[in-house]
C-alpha cells in the first residue's frame, strides 16, 4: 500500500530553479527516515541528500549550498529545492524512505523518479 510519487521535475536553464515533491501514503506507522538519490546518464546512481545522525542532513558535496531539503510531516512530503542548476544536476531523481507500515516491519521504498534537465 505504499506509494512514494514525486512531481516538480521538468526542464529549466542553467541557473534556474525547481522544486521537486515526494507525497507518502499508505498505511504509515513510521517514516523513519526519507532522503534524495539521482541517476544522470551513463552514470550510477549517486546519493544527493540523506539523513544523518542526530537530526542532521548529509549533502553531496556537489549540490552544498544549492539544494535544501525540507519535510512536511503532517502531510508526509518530502521536499527537495534546488537553485542555482548545472547542466551536471541533469538526472532523474529518486526519493527513497524507510518505512514501517501497519502490516509490515520497516522496508525502503523507492519513488518512480522524475526527470530534471538543466540546459546551458
Amino acid at each position: 500500500q505504499v506509494q512514494l510519487v514525486e512531481s516538480g521535475g521538468g526542464l529549466v536553464q542553467a541557473g534556474g530553479s525547481l522544486r521537486l515533491s515526494c507525497a507518502v501514503s499508505g498505511s504509515i506507522i513510521a517514516i523513519n527516515a526519507m532522503g534524495w538519490y539521482r541517476q544522470a546518464p551513463g552514470k550510477q546512481r549517486e546519493l544527493v541528500v540523506q539523513p544523518a545522525g542526530g537530526g542532521g542532513t548529509e549533502y553531496a558535496d556537489s549540490v552544498k549550498g544549492r539544494f535544501t531539503i525540507s519535510r512536511d510531516n503532517v502531510r508526509n512530503t518530502l521536499y527537495l529545492q534546488m537553485d542555482s542548476l548545472k547542466p551536471e544536476d541533469t538526472a532523474v531523481y529518486y526519493c527513497n524512505a524507510k518505512i514501517r507500515t501497519l502490516f509490515i516491519g520497516e522496508r525502503e521504498y523507492w519513488g518512480q523518479g522524475t526527470q530534471v534537465t538543466v540546459s546551458s
